[in-house]
């Protein structure tokens, strides 16, 4: 099996292929951090698909260049965690010093390119250097969706495979199909959270807000909801924290005026307080979302998770990484900022979701195949090989 380093990890790795977050126990030494969760569900699901006995880690920050030789010796390839690296401010360390010394492909497993919400995305020489190099080191470099794979063409990089990300087969299920019960058999409901908001990439801070706290108000008069973080500070606190902290929290969301005007209102409070979970382990939310009958919100690998393990989910878009990934799966997605009324009656429909079921098939092919070409050694399943297999002749 592969000897393999990973290039900016997320997480400490236990039990093989397992990620928590680092000193996962020791949760008051990063309890003021915010650290996306999200990330680590890409390096665990990565881990679950590649066969490997051996797994260390590619050092780009302060690197021992001369330790770059021995890497070379020792591990057989690199595979860069798929994350949002493509964007005008991403700064890459000492990345390419190191790539000029290593000789052993960098796999880019399943990144993806961040559009402003004006103009054309503009990307630093030192980025499109990194991406070259990689290109230049592998047969194709994985990407999460159209979007993503545009960006690249347009600096020159053609051999490119779009492949969604690792989350979403982190089952290894080629026949995976998401399968509607009807609507009112659903009970147990898990809304992904994204409370953080910036209008580098959310074109209307009120609506974005308003949204999400009605959405959220609404399905808790339906359902019996739980509301998933994945990493914000005062959430951690109102989840993990001291009594003193968790009220620390609470006063900080309250000071902060976009929160306090469009979304922490006294229902809003009550459902933080009774309804909020967050976890520092990502086997935690995969136990959470197989108990939902529903999950459904604002976060990519929340929802990536929930449709992982055939659970339904609908997205909600307001950016240009959530809409490709809704595109890439055509997992079903309602625009935050269309203006209009969201009804879950109008989603609830079969035929929308044997379009992911579908685009599922597909991409499954096109990730496994984009890790053969590559010369990985793969868990996946090669789903054409009984259509290579010749037919049988009756004797």
């Amino acid at each position: 099996m592969a000897r393999i380093l990973v290039m900016i990890p997320s997480g400490e790795v236990y039990d093989h292929d397992n990620v928590r977050w680092y000193r996962y126990k020791d949760v008051q030494s990063h309890i003021n951090h915010y650290h996306n969760i999200g990330d680590a569900f890409v390096f665990d699901s990565s881990l679950k698909l590649l066969n490997f006995d051996k797994l260390g880690v590619l050092p780009i920050a302060n690197p021992n260049l001369d330790d770059i030789d021995r890497l070379n010796e020792e591990y057989d390839y690199v595979f860069l965690r798929g994350s949002n690296y493509v964007h005008k401010d991403m700064r890459w360390s000492q990345t390419i010093e190191v790539l000029k010394r290593l000789k052993i492909p960098v796999i880019a497993f399943g990144i993806g390119a961040q559009a402003p919400v004006k103009g054309k995305i503009e990307l630093s020489e030192e980025t499109k250097t990194v991406l070259r190099m990689m290109a230049d080191s592998t047969t194709s470099i994985g990407v999460r969706g159209t979007y993503s794979a545009q960006v690249l063409w347009d600096i020159g990089i053609r051999n490119v495979r779009i492949v969604g990300c690792p989350t979403a087969f982190r089952r290894n299920n080629p026949n995976l199909t998401i399968q509607l019960q009807p609507l009112d058999k659903v009970r147990y409901v898990g809304i992904t959270m994204r409370r953080e908001v910036s209008p580098a990439y959310a074109q209307d801070i009120k609506r974005y807000l308003t949204f999400h706290r009605d959405l959220v108000k609404s399905l808790a008069q339906r359902f019996d909801v739980v509301l998933m973080a994945q990493g914000e500070v005062e959430e951690k606190k109102i989840v993990f924290g001291t009594p003193e902290q968790k009220e620390e929290a609470f006063a900080a969301l309250r000071a902060n005026k976009w929160v306090s005007d469009w979304y922490l209102d006294e229902t809003m409070e009550k459902l933080h307080r009774e309804r909020l979970f967050y976890s520092d382990v990502v086997a935690d939310y995969e136990d959470l979302v197989q108990q939902k009958d529903l999950v459904l919100g604002y976060r990519l690998h929340g929802n990536l998770m929930a449709l992982s393990n055939g659970t339904p989910s609908i997205y909600f878009t307001y950016d240009s990484r959530t809409v490709e990934f809704a595109e890439t799966f055509q997992i079903p997605s309602f625009d935050v900022f269309s203006g209009k009324d969201f009804s879950l009656e109008e989603y609830w429909d079969q035929s929308l979701f044997d379009k992911f079921n579908r685009a599922y098939h597909h991409t499954y092919r096109e990730m496994r195949q984009f890790l053969v070409e590559n010369g990985v050694d793969t868990k996946m399943v090669d789903v054409m090989e009984k259509v290579r297999d010749p037919v049988q002749k009756v004797a």
